[in-house]
């Protein structure tokens, strides 16, 4: 089986040892992946940007996701982010799950994870 890893350059993957995505076995798995922004909202646009070059790197799309996983510190700040996932996965949503939990730094108010099919 052929393994491609797909790296962003965040100074991250080298210190932690990961890589933004791997594809494998007809899959695209996508680290959990945070962004920057004022607001949780802004901060789920710009980790969606970074999957979404992730996926087009792989030769796939959001069109192809199977499934996603949200992670919010507050659950109460994942429904301000629905329109922009409804805008993201259209006709092709993906089965989810979202988790409260801590997030590596308390400045990041969501993290995605992401597999599609490559």
């Amino acid at each position: 089986m052929t393994i491609k890893r797909i790296h962003t350059g965040s100074p991250f993957e080298a210190k932690i040892g990961y890589c933004r995505a791997v594809v494998a076995g007809g899959f695209v798995h996508v680290a959990g992946t945070v962004g920057q922004g004022d607001d949780v909202v802004a901060q789920c646009r710009a980790a969606l940007e970074v999957i979404g070059k992730a996926l087009a790197e792989a030769g796939s799309g959001f069109d192809k996701a199977v499934r996603v996983n949200y992670y919010l510190p507050d659950a109460a700040e994942f429904e301000p982010c629905w329109p922009a996932l409804t805008e993201v996965f259209g006709e092709n949503p993906p089965a989810a799950t979202m988790v409260e939990c801590n997030l590596i730094d308390p400045k990041y108010r969501i993290e995605i994870e992401l597999t599609a099919l490559a």
